[in-house]
């Protein structure tokens, strides 16, 4: 085989890993919190899952999801093992960490805030990796 088409097959091979790599990327990263490892966003701002919710299902909706904005997905979204997407009620799509919808919290100001955690006599926790 000449160098030339030995270089492209490698250029080709390493494009294509690099495709399946993003199409494949978390939408949410582990970082230290104050209370713990915890679920963030790619900005840092911790994430919450909602004692209320059923599987892929949300039950915050309405002025429940103002407060605790959705980790958005679009329908078709696939990440990593233990990541799955669902249709919320609005239609809208959303984030869910082995089958517990994800959300953050208004009320958390910067990376690392925790000030949703135990919220609603307790219904509200930390999303854990």
């Amino acid at each position: 085989m000449s160098k030339i088409y030995l270089r492209s097959a490698l250029v080709l091979g390493t494009l294509a890993l690099a495709g399946v790599a993003l199409a494949a990327s978390s939408p949410a990263k582990v970082a230290t919190t104050a209370k713990g490892p915890a679920l963030v966003t790619q900005s840092g701002m911790t994430l919450y899952t909602f004692a209320k919710d059923s599987r892929d299902k949300s039950a915050c909706n309405g002025p429940c999801a103002g407060n605790w904005p959705p980790l958005a997905a679009k329908i078709g979204d696939k990440g990593p093992k233990g990541w799955s997407v669902f249709k919320r009620a609005d239609g809208s799509a959303q984030w869910a960490w082995h089958g517990k919808p994800l959300y953050s919290f208004v009320k958390d100001t910067k990376p690392g805030d925790t000030t949703g955690d135990g919220f609603l006599k307790g219904a509200w926790h930390i999303a854990k990796p």
